[in-house]
């Protein structure tokens, strides 16, 4: 990688990917596209900015022109919750928007990541130790459109020779972006709260096992899969990838570690918890170990022990 769009920077995930990729490979050389919503303050003053629309392929033209890209990370997408409220425009980012990108990295020559998700997976798959390989038959929207960007990349690798790579990601734990819009928010937000009220109301019920995972191991993921011999790679996408496994009386145990005051209580959404039952409780993550090494660092102690701090640290200052 040398040239490198991000689609979706002000994401999730691609606010924070944006910084780590600039720190390892320059920031002139990491453009961040974004579409309505602006980056945050450090992304948009580190480094280059364009307005990029995964479902607008002649504009990511320009860009890849414009900057000579070799790899794209294609970040654009309608998180779970969301997706469920606003399923044709979920279908028009998360497929039409990979189809756009794919086809331009065709044309161009540019390597592609495609995060997946455990949405991917349905009520009929294995829910424990869920295989690498297994049955795939969601029923939500978000989780339609995962699996088709799953075919889709493998089908371009395997017909054009295209250089494409992605992972199905847990829920990821960041204390960076706040959540925006995903069954698995409330293991973000349950900190927040901690930390400004010692309380919080779970939308999901006691015994909702789902994989989670702090979100330097997910930037991890992410590089060291782009970065890896694509020789040693079987399953170049939709790999199973994995950090803890939780369910929210656990999470809050672990919390009260910490805020010994520390209350939660439930008000379950209906919505929320129909998605989440037809999630991995875990994943088998072993072929991403065996291709490629995947080895997370944070275990349920160590991200909340580190959450708690930064945020504690914010809600100080008068951050949040």
């Amino acid at each position: 990688m040398k040239n490198i769009l991000i689609i979706g920077t002000a994401g999730q995930i691609g606010s924070e990917l944006t910084m780590r990729l600039r720190s390892i490979y320059g920031n002139n050389n990491v453009i961040a596209g974004f579409r309505k919503t602006m980056p945050s303050q450090d992304v948009l003053e580190s480094g280059p900015k364009e307005m990029v629309d995964a479902t607008m392929p002649e504009r990511i033209v320009e860009v890849v022109k414009k900057y000579n890209i070799d790899t794209i990370y294609n970040l654009a997408a309608l998180l779970s919750a969301v997706a469920e409220e606003r399923p044709q425009a979920a279908w028009n980012v998360g497929v039409n928007g990979v189809y756009n990108v794919l086809e331009v990295a065709r044309e161009h020559g540019c390597a592609v990541f495609f995060p997946s998700s455990i949405g991917a997976f349905g009520p009929s798959t294995p829910l424990d130790d869920t295989p690498q390989d297994t049955i795939q038959r969601p029923n939500t929207m978000y989780g339609v459109t995962k699996v088709a960007g799953e075919l889709l990349s493998d089908y371009y690798f395997k017909r054009f020779g295209v250089d494409t790579r992605g992972l199905r990601y847990p829920g990821i734990i960041s204390n960076v972006t706040l959540p925006g819009g995903g069954t698995t928010d409330y293991a973000v937000e349950i900190f927040y709260e901690a930390i400004k009220n010692k309380k919080f109301t779970c939308p999901l019920p006691a015994g909702t096992f789902l994989d989670m995972m702090y979100m330097p191991d997910a930037l991890d993921a992410a590089i060291n899969l782009m970065e890896a011999d694509p020789a040693k790679l079987k399953h170049r996408n939709a790999f199973n990838v994995s950090a803890m496994s939780f369910d929210p009386e656990i999470i809050a145990a672990e919390v009260k570690k910490h805020i010994p005051d520390f209350v939660m209580d439930y008000d379950v959404s209906a919505a929320k918890k129909a998605i989440a039952d037809t999630w991995p409780n875990n994943m088998d993550d072993s072929a991403a170990r065996a291709e490629w090494g995947w080895d997370p660092k944070y275990k349920l102690p160590e991200m909340a022990g580190d959450m708690l701090k930064v945020i504690g640290e914010k809600h100080a200052k008068g951050l949040i």
